[in-house]
């Protein structure tokens, strides 16, 4: 198999342009990039490795490269409630997740959003495994617009 990175480039930009265009965010790509890394990343410190590795098994090479940058293995996030959620995709962002992620409302939506977006890659198998590592709140959230 060939390494295109051209190829992998350009389905990247269109996703995040789409992705942009989705969020409401008018032109603004940087910001859509960084809250798509900062959802992700919290995603990944919540469901299990094996999970983590059974999604991006899913994913395309963008979107594999935005999940696994900076991760390293180790113990879970124990997250109950979405705001505990939400304060770990903050964390995430870091100093920019103020302007961000303003509301808890906005953040919902954002994340909402995110799985909309990745539907397209995943499955409704692995969206129904997924679920069970998530807080209560986002597991209704996934199956409500997501799943049918």
């Amino acid at each position: 198999m060939a390494l295109n990175f051209n190829e992998f480039a350009k389905e990247a930009n269109t996703f995040l342009k789409k992705y942009t265009k989705e969020m409401n965010l008018g032109t603004d790509r940087e910001k859509a990039g960084r809250i798509l890394s900062a959802i992700l990343h919290a995603l990944r410190e919540v469901i299990s490795t094996e999970e983590s590795l059974q999604l991006i098994a899913q994913f395309p090479m963008f979107l594999k490269a935005v999940y696994v940058n900076g991760w390293t293995i180790h113990k879970k996030e124990k997250i109950k409630t979405m705001t505990e959620f939400i304060d770990l995709i903050r964390k995430y962002d870091g100093v920019t997740s103020i302007h961000d992620f303003g509301s808890d409302e906005l953040a919902e939506n954002y994340i909402a959003t995110t799985f909309i977006m990745l539907r397209r890659y995943v499955s409704l198998g692995e969206l129904e495994d997924l679920r069970t590592g998530l807080p209560k709140n986002l597991k209704s959230m996934i199956y409500q617009n997501v799943m049918f």
